[in-house]
């Protein structure tokens, strides 16, 4: 109950200083002038930051965007982690998935709390193994997405 207070005091607050218009029927502004460098108008090679099941992506999109280029025939998982906190974190957590010889490329994005693995299409990818690799370096697995590329 505390939560849904916190959150009815904030959420206001935080549309207003950010110049989103919360009047009913009004029309607001969906720019990502400045945000990023990529053209949004063009669909080629690019994923967007919402998914088929309505869920936020919550990655970096540069950062996404350069670390799928030049793959093909691949399933990337995203996988949100809690207390990575240091180089250290990120460096056995690529260590541990770069065993696996169905993995590709894996990025640890320390400021998102996200882990991007990306596998060969054979690879039928099990969110308790995915836990497992990463609770062995000390962190928890929260989340999961699976993209097709």
């Amino acid at each position: 109950m505390k939560i849904f207070f916190l959150l009815g005091l904030f959420l206001p607050s935080i549309a207003w200083t950010s110049g989103i218009n919360t009047e009913p029927g009004e029309a607001h502004d969906h720019s990502h002038s400045g945000m990023h460098s990529h053209d949004h108008s063009s669909h080629e090679g690019h994923l967007h930051e919402t998914l088929v099941d309505g869920k936020e992506l919550e990655v970096d999109p540069e950062r996404f965007d350069k670390f799928i280029e030049g793959l093909a025939d691949s399933q990337i998982a995203v996988v949100s982690v809690n207390g990575m906190v240091c180089d250290f974190c990120a460096r056995g957590i690529e260590k541990t998935f770069k065993k696996d010889k169905s993995v590709k490329r894996v990025d640890v994005d320390l400021s998102r709390g996200k882990v991007l693995v990306a596998y060969n299409n054979r690879k039928v990818i099990d969110f308790e193994e995915i836990k497992l690799k990463i609770v062995s370096n000390g962190q928890n697995a929260t989340d999961l997405q699976i993209l097709d590329i």
